[in-house]
């Protein structure tokens, strides 16, 4: 029994637990973006794309921005993992996002959220313990909320608007 005590306060040494703080990402204009910089903030994390049908939600995610900026970070996560639905680079992503909703919210580079090139921040969401589900991202738009403490407050599927009320009651 002493034995596996030993392992496991070992184990919590060389690998401290992970939190959302631990993470970074590159922006889309090519800075990089340490997750820690939004400590005591809420965190609405969304996976987007420009040829989506639910596309028309970079306009809410704008209007909760504007809204609630001073407690809310929204960072958008551009992916082409879901039907091709992603612009091909960097900038034509930008260009759009601005040119159509008006997005001044943070972007990331276009990253992979699910499969074998995932992003470590994807792969850490995707694991988190959550009300309703874990696992793989099922579609564009897909939300997670993280609170003040930088937990998982809930997960949300594309069909959930930004502006929904089950998002703004945990903000």
């Amino acid at each position: 029994m002493q034995i596996i005590a030993s392992i496991v306060l070992w184990a919590s040494i060389l690998s401290p637990a992970v939190s959302i703080y631990d993470f970074s990402f590159t922006s889309i204009d090519g800075e990089p973006v340490d997750m820690s910089a939004f400590r005591g903030k809420n965190i609405l994390i969304v996976n987007t794309a420009s040829k989506c049908g639910f596309t028309k939600q970079y306009s809410d995610l704008q209007a909760l921005h504007e809204q609630y900026g001073e407690n809310l970070v929204v960072i958008g996560f551009p992916s082409d993992n879901f039907g091709g639905q992603e612009l091909d680079n960097n900038e034509d992503i930008q260009e759009f996002c601005e040119r159509n909703y008006g997005v001044t919210f943070l972007l990331s580079e276009k990253i992979d959220v699910k499969g074998k090139e995932i992003h470590p921040l994807f792969k850490f969401l995707t694991t988190q313990k959550n009300p309703d589900f874990i696992g793989d991202i099922e579609w564009n738009f897909e939300k997670f909320l993280i609170d003040k403490e930088g937990a998982l407050v809930h997960r949300y599927r594309s069909r959930i608007s930004p502006l929904d009320k089950v998002i703004i009651g945990n903000l």
